[in-house]
């Protein structure tokens, strides 16, 4: 598998207050905003926004990674040594699941529907 990194993924307990911070504080371009997401323009890498739950407290960040072939990623999981704890399933027009790392952090992972 050949990752790609794409995003950085911030829980933020107050949507508004973080947008405006990421926004006129860092002066970094909005791509678009909602209760429930929020992206930034940072380059090669999205800085999002998603609100704070139990799991991601706010201030936790997740990592997330573009895997050409997602499916066939999640297939031979076993061989390649990945643990998921969510298999792919789309949501919002993409296929999203999500890793342990090494340390047992959880990494995004998505790919094309």
């Amino acid at each position: 598998m050949h990752a790609k990194f794409s995003y950085a993924i911030k829980f933020v307990s107050d949507m508004d207050k973080a947008v405006a911070f990421y926004r006129d504080t860092l002066g970094l371009t909005v791509r678009f905003t909602t209760p429930f997401w929020s992206e930034f323009e940072t380059g090669d890498v999205t800085l999002a926004l998603h609100p704070a739950t139990d799991v991601n407290p706010a201030g936790a960040v997740q990592i997330g990674f573009t895997a050409p072939n997602l499916p066939e990623v999640y297939a031979v999981r076993a061989a390649n040594g990945l643990a998921f704890t969510d298999p792919p399933k789309e949501e919002h027009g993409t296929l999203l699941s999500r890793i342990l790392d090494c340390e047992g952090a959880e990494v995004s992972l998505s790919g094309k529907p």
